[in-house]
């Protein structure tokens, strides 16, 4: 059965090849015929379908045939020889604003795309701009607007910092100024805790910071004490009027050789640098946890400053922590999440 189906598969295709190399011999007579029988064929095809679909492929060879063959307008049926020509001014458009295309702005790799996505999904607190300088710590240099193009959600932005009046003051005297200041949390009992910190201003670092829930001036004095020591004090200390600084207080600043800049009644603004840590703290922290109680957020606001002082990028730093983090180049694919303040915050570093 098998050799009769071959032999029979190899009688028609010897019937074809004869039928298509005897056509080559048929008299003039009956291709004229069935030239006929083709366009009315054709004509029928044009009164049942008003517009036949015709294949980019098909185009290009028309458009190839009205180059080669002079004849080419009398045997065609489908469209009309304007609209031949109509697709050969639109290909040599597009062939030409392809080869004439603007370079723009370079290619962003599926592997950042992905590592964008990861950091705004572990990290929901963060802004486009903190995104942009995390990766720059890994060396990529990735505009912000970029950033903001691949983030799959939109992250709570940042207020733009205030101007300062004291600004050029600072600048001068950065490196050897501290401010200080206290913030009040609620616990879960509805009992307030204080929060003193200090602050250099050089590199922004938190150089102290400790919980209570009875501040007096004696207390704040021996802060300053714990955070600076005797050996190099700073020179300036920045504080507002709050009645917990009174006398006992001045005494123990004044024993270290630092002068107070105080600022005005109701002005925040002056203590800037401050207030913009609250601000951070309450933002990336505490409006985010229960405070069980004074251990509780002594622990919780102190693995917070780990993070903000050797691991969180700051703008006013060129993207650089206040202890600084070196760039670290190479494969997006070996990067690796430390988590950071229970989960809340990550580093990404290189695995090693």
């Amino acid at each position: 059965m098998r050799n009769g189906a071959k032999i029979g598969s190899m009688l028609s295709l010897l019937k074809a090849s004869a039928g298509a190399f005897l056509s080559a011999f048929r008299s003039k007579g009956g291709l004229i015929a069935e030239n006929l029988v083709l366009r009315q064929q054709l004509a029928v095809l044009r009164r049942s379908v008003p517009r036949p679909r015709i294949r980019p492929v098909e185009r290009a060879l028309w458009v190839v045939l009205s180059h080669l063959w002079s004849r080419w307008r009398e045997v065609l049926v489908i469209v009309h020889p304007a609209t031949v020509i109509a697709w050969h001014r639109k290909g040599f458009a597009l062939f030409w604003r392809w080869k004439s295309r603007a370079p723009g702005r370079p290619p962003v790799s599926a592997e950042i795309i992905a590592l964008i996505e990861r950091m705004a999904r572990e990290n929901p607190l963060w802004t486009r701009r903190r995104i942009s300088s995390e990766l720059a710590k890994l060396g990529y240099v990735v505009d912000k607007q970029t950033v903001a193009k691949y983030m799959p959600a939109v992250s709570p932005t940042s207020r733009p910092p205030r101007l300062q009046t004291w600004k050029t003051f600072l600048h001068n005297h950065t490196a050897g100024t501290i401010a200080i200041d206290f913030l009040t949390v609620p616990t879960v009992t509805f009992r307030s805790l204080y929060v003193f910190f200090v602050l250099s201003l050089d590199r922004r670092r938190i150089l102290h910071v400790n919980v209570t829930a009875n501040p007096s001036a004696q207390w704040a004095g021996q802060q300053i004490i714990e955070s600076v020591g005797y050996d190099a004090p700073p020179r300036f200390l920045m504080r507002d009027r709050d009645g917990i600084f009174a006398a006992a207080f001045d005494k123990r600043v004044e024993s270290l050789g630092i002068e107070q800049l105080k600022s005005a009644p109701r002005s925040p603004w002056q203590n800037g640098y401050a207030e913009r840590w609250v601000g951070s703290l309450r933002r990336e922290l505490l409006d985010h946890v229960v405070v069980l109680g004074e251990r509780h957020l002594l622990h919780m606001v102190r693995q917070y400053v780990a993070y903000y002082n050797e691991d969180r990028p700051h703008m006013a730093l060129g993207s650089d922590a206040p202890v600084s983090r070196a760039v670290e180049a190479g494969d997006a694919d070996k990067v690796i999440a430390l988590p950071r303040v229970g989960g809340l915050h990550h580093r990404y570093a290189r695995a090693a």
